[in-house]
């Protein structure tokens, strides 16, 4: 690093600590929450948060983005692990890494842009009703076995109505009572009433829900032991007395599996989905940026590789660049890297400070924390919205939600770009020519740019001149015309020849008459 980027940092070191100590309190609850709701063990969600926090904020061209483990892949995740284990989720992960360092050496920074927002916003949608679904049994008090309790996204979503009918039969007053009161305090503080508040304002919702939920512990413990959260509904993180102890509990992905199909498909739809989230948040972070700096995506994209392919081989969650944290880290007075470098030191730092505190923590918390998010992800607003802005918006957004929930991340984004594009095809079909007449005399106009697929609209349109007639073809608004249809327009004039139809082409290529 550079003495001149040094000395940019040390600029605004106490802008970005502080910045990074708020983004370090709301990141560390939804490590945890991220990596129980994948099924995963809890400290690979911390894993996720160091990598995310020390090596992509370095690696990254974003001054302001915050990476770490994200709610996008979750259910990736917990599918995975569902199907051949934590092991084989890691080997996977380490491919999606791989997959993201290639896609940055191949420029491939515009994905995102090649993908339709309704398709989007629909993913996004899929993973709210489906982390919903996924925390409701831990948000009433039932934790069943770690393979049922990942395995809610296999071929339907039996599973998950499964475990929410069993849930019912089994509730815990206390949990629900603790998940009803952390759902109140997050709604609470979305609140205009607390954003005005200049002290509670500056507190993040998350820590407060797993402060009240350690302290409710307590207390009921001691006062109400009926309402008593049991040792099986916390947090289990194991207690590091030295850094020594951190390299026994990290797991290594299973090496004979990097070829099986299955975890490469698996490899392939973690990559597609972080990399679409890191890019769509990188866009959101450039936007909140008050000086308007603009990071490379491509950079971006060999930054989360790098990310994943660590956090992989050292037992974490996939990573990916969060909007939420990035948001908060812009919104607490970030100025560069240095604020998520600190949130990531924190995170380190925690787990040898407070690893007793944090497993005092009810997961009804973490439950109520993602549910929460979940709803935010796909409030009816969105749906109405989506709605409003015409069929062609909403059926790709709601197909690509269905399909998700009944079909897996992958396929569901497949299904949903191409509902997208037959809409693109539709619109375009109808709306690429025109056909005036007046008298003996058409104009046909070429509204934009034409390709093989506008071929059959234009020879329907072209069928209906009559013989003896003067038609001006006007391409002045197309700046591309596909060879199609050129031989499309060669073959009319030829033919019109001989029904006496007199053809004048303007901004057409002329070998379109000539050939």
């Amino acid at each position: 690093m550079s003495e001149h980027k040094i000395q940019y940092y040390l600029l605004h070191w106490k802008s970005d600590i502080l910045a990074g100590l708020v983004v370090f309190l709301v990141a560390l609850p939804l490590c945890l929450g991220i990596a129980i709701a994948s099924g995963a063990p809890p400290f690979s969600g911390i894993i996720a948060g160091i990598v995310g926090g020390l090596i992509v904020s370095l690696a990254s061209g974003s001054q302001l983005s915050v990476s770490g483990p994200a709610n996008g892949v979750t259910i990736v995740a917990a599918a995975a692990i569902a199907s051949f284990g934590y092991k084989g989720l890691l080997a996977a992960i380490v491919i999606a890494g791989l997959i993201q360092v290639g896609l940055g050496l191949l420029r491939a920074g515009v994905i995102s842009a090649y993908f339709p927002s309704s398709v989007v916003r629909g993913m996004m949608a899929a993973i709210g009703i489906l982390l919903m679904m996924k925390q409701i049994p831990h948000a009433l008090g039932y934790d069943n076995s770690a393979e049922d309790d990942v395995s809610f996204l296999d071929e339907n979503t039996s599973s998950d109505i499964f475990a929410i009918k069993e849930s019912i039969n089994s509730i815990t007053p206390g949990a629900i009572l603790l998940t009803l009161m952390c759902l109140g305090i997050l709604i609470l503080w979305d609140t205009k009433l607390i954003k005005k508040n200049t002290i509670f304002s500056l507190l993040p919702a998350p820590l407060i829900v797993v402060l009240c939920g350690a302290l409710f512990n307590i207390f009921t413990q001691s006062y109400f032991p009926f309402l008593a959260i049991l040792p099986d509904h916390l947090v289990n993180l194991p207690v590091f007395d030295n850094i020594s102890k951190i390299f026994s509990e990290i797991t290594l992905p299973e090496f004979s599996y990097f070829l099986r199909s299955d975890i490469l498909f698996t490899g392939v739809t973690l990559a597609l989905i972080a990399s679409i989230e890191s890019l769509l948040s990188l866009e959101a972070a450039d936007k909140l940026d008050p000086l308007r700096r603009v990071a490379p995506a491509d950079r971006e994209l060999l930054a989360q590789g790098l990310g994943n392919i660590i956090s992989g081989f050292i037992g974490g969650l996939p990573i990916s660049a969060v909007i939420v944290r990035s948001s908060v880290n812009i919104n607490a007075g970030a100025q560069t890297k240095l604020a998520s470098f600190t949130h990531g030191i924190l995170i380190f730092v925690s787990i040898f400070l407070f690893s007793h505190i944090i497993n005092m923590i009810p997961l009804a918390c973490l439950a109520a924390i993602l549910i929460y998010t979940g709803f935010k992800l796909a409030k009816p607003a969105i749906f109405i919205q989506m709605y409003r802005e015409g069929i062609d918006q909403f059926l790709p957004f709601l197909i690509t939600i269905i399909s998700m929930i009944l079909f897996d991340s992958l396929r569901g984004v497949i299904i949903g770009v191409i509902i997208g594009l037959l809409f693109v095809i539709k619109n375009n079909y109808h709306a690429a020519f025109t056909l005036t007449k007046k008298d003996t005399s058409y104009l046909l106009r070429l509204n934009k740019d034409v390709s093989f697929v506008n071929k059959a609209p234009l020879r329907n349109l072209l069928r209906k001149i009559n013989p003896g007639s003067y038609v001006l073809i006007d391409g002045t608004r197309a700046s591309f015309i596909d060879k199609d249809i050129l031989e499309t327009i060669n073959d009319f004039v030829r033919a019109g020849n001989d029904d006496g139809i007199s053809v004048e082409l303007k901004n057409v290529p002329p070998k379109a008459i000539n050939d």
